[in-house]
């Protein structure tokens, strides 16, 4: 009975209803509504135009509209005048019956029986003219237009909201504290731990280190060793222990690479020191032998270009020596790769080849023993970080007494490639046996290529054929290396391969000394050298191409000695 507005849905248009004589519906369109003044504007015809209570625009008394003004065109528009409309509270809705009141909750008709009454409020409740209905007493009806009671609910939820976002906080605060018990504790059980283990394992390390001295004591008096060759030494003895928790238990992932006396692993000591650990093949006839070689002559050396034992383990089966780490492994690991081989220019090459030259020259003349390497090759020339070389594996290595230069043995074992013919066919080496070695290096350095396994063609069977033959046709720098051209000074290469075939001569007495090698590499003086003889191929013409191989040697030797030859294997 309030309710004046009606909405045309198919349109949109709101339209202002008002019931007149013989309860004639008349509808006006609403042009303009203002919530917040209360006010609208409708549009009449100019035949609806009139006074204040024209009879098409008088609404009932209880009516909560009411026109501001008379529409005597004083507001005229397009299709006729506007009269402007303001609505107030409207008091309780009247009834005749309980039935009228239905639409208002809380409320109850007082009329009395056949006549008219209002739908009053119940107790606690009074009639709210913005919302029109009854809301509960104590409760703002004007904030928003709103109910009480749905304010009291919004309340209500934020309240519960502000007590759940406490309650998260708090529960998140005493776990995270937990956390950090549960971690205090565990850590100090863990430290707890530790030390007792420490404590057990040092207790054990104590009777390990006795029994492991004893051995090594046993075994330094026995046979392998000579009285002359246990002064002096003094390298530190390790646990077996810690070797196996340096290297994860000699595991694969920190191998190294295969020696000819065992594999080499990577380990790593407390304070995050890092160290080579060589494990002699128990399978290997020369493994106490090279034991020996490695304990007594590298413990009594000391230079720039040899490596440096840091020590050694036995326990049981296991023979073990450890090395300062190498982090650029071997020379041949960069040589003779087509992209590692791009890191060595001219300059580096050059370095490598004095630095090893110096180094056979202090084993050869300047230490305090005169001692032969016999098997030096690319493979036995680690690199430090800062490619400095230094000669390694001095398993086969021999000492000579007093002024001594040459030896016999009766077994030969050594690399194909790089022995001298009169070592491997005869059984003798000298320090001219290491000269030739070195010659064969300094070639391979130069050409980026190895003595064996790419020449096969009937002029050249090896590098050393293949680079006497552009020797002897005046194109020796055909022989170095493409990825040189650029960075090498032609004058010491010329120079250095001059010098590889000096040292590679057939006849041990035409080869220079190391004195001599490295006063011709280092002189400034441009003063011609020898010029070499045939290089020998004596080696390469009788020797099995196989991978290992040991055999007597030709008939046209005299002597029972055995040749042990072996493929050249990087670290």
């Amino acid at each position: 009975m309030y309710f004046n507005f009606f909405c045309n849905f198919s349109t949109g248009q709101v339209s202002f209803r008002t019931l007149g004589d013989n309860f004639q519906v008349n509808d006006f369109q609403v042009k303009n509504i203002n919530p917040k003044t209360r006010k609208f504007v409708i549009e009449v015809k100019d035949k609806d135009c009139g006074a204040r209570n024209s009879k098409y625009l008088q609404l009932s008394p209880a009516s909560p509209f009411q026109a501001l003004n008379l529409c005597y065109g004083q507001k005229q528009s397009r299709n006729g005048n506007e009269v402007e409309f303001v609505w107030n509270s409207p008091l309780e809705p009247p009834c005749t019956s309980a039935i009228d009141c239905k639409d208002w909750p809380n409320s109850s008709c007082n009329a009395t029986s056949g006549g008219k009454g209002w739908c009053h409020c119940n107790a606690n409740y009074q009639w709210n003219g913005t919302t029109i209905a009854c809301t509960q007493v104590g409760n703002n009806p004007r904030q928003f237009g709103g109910s009480g009671q749905f304010r009291s609910s919004e309340k209500k939820h934020k309240s519960i909201s502000l007590k759940t976002r406490v309650i998260f906080i708090v529960v998140f605060f005493i776990f995270v504290l937990l956390c950090i018990i549960s971690l205090i504790f565990c850590g100090r059980r863990m430290t707890a731990r530790r030390r007792e283990s420490r404590e057990r394992r040092e207790g054990n390390q104590a009777i390990q280190m006795y029994d492991m001295e004893r051995s090594v004591k046993s075994f330094l008096d026995s046979s392998e060793f000579k009285e002359g060759d246990k002064k002096g030494i003094d390298v530190p003895v390790f646990n077996l222990e810690s070797i196996l928790e340096a290297t994860n238990y000699f595991s694969d992932e920190n191998k190294l690479g295969q020696g000819g006396f065992g594999p080499v692993y990577k380990g790593k000591f407390p304070g995050e020191q890092e160290i080579a650990i060589k494990r002699l093949s128990t399978h290997s006839g020369q493994g106490l032998e090279e034991f020996k070689n490695e304990v007594v002559l590298i413990a009594k050396l000391q230079h720039r270009n040899l490596v440096r034992l840091l020590g050694y383990c036995i326990k049981g089966d296991e023979t073990i020596l450890l090395y300062e780490y190498m982090p650029n492994k071997s020379l041949d690991t960069f040589v003779f790769d087509q992209t590692l081989c791009l890191s060595l220019d001219w300059e580096k090459r050059f370095g490598i080849i004095l630095g090893i030259a110096r180094g056979l020259l202090y084993l050869h003349q300047d230490s305090r023993l005169r001692i032969i390497h016999r098997d030096l090759k690319t493979s036995n020339i680690l690199l430090d970080e800062e490619m400095n070389p230094k000669i390694s594996d001095f398993g086969l290595a021999r000492i000579v007494k007093g002024k001594e230069t040459e030896a016999n043995t009766k077994r030969i074992v050594g690399t194909y490639g790089y022995m001298s013919p009169e070592y491997a066919l005869d059984g003798l080496f000298s320090v001219k046996s290491d000269v030739f070695s070195f010659g064969v290096i300094v070639l391979e350095i130069v050409s980026g290529k190895r003595n064996t396994g790419f020449y096969q063609s009937k002029e050249a069977l090896n590098l050393l054929g293949y680079a006497w033959r552009l020797w002897n046709e005046e194109k020796a720098l055909d022989l170095m290396d493409r990825t040189l051209v650029e960075s090498c000074n032609r004058g010491e290469v010329l120079k250095c391969i001059n010098v590889g075939f000096l040292c590679v001569q057939e006849d041990p007495s035409d080869r220079p000394n190391m004195s001599n090698v490295l006063s011709m590499l280092t002189s400034e003086v441009a003063t011609p050298l020898p010029n070499p003889k045939e290089p020998a191929f004596v080696a390469k013409k009788w020797i099995s191409s196989g991978p290992s191989s040991s055999f007597d040697k030709p008939e046209t030797s005299s002597s029972n000695n055995e040749l042990t030859v072996s493929t050249e294997l990087g670290r």
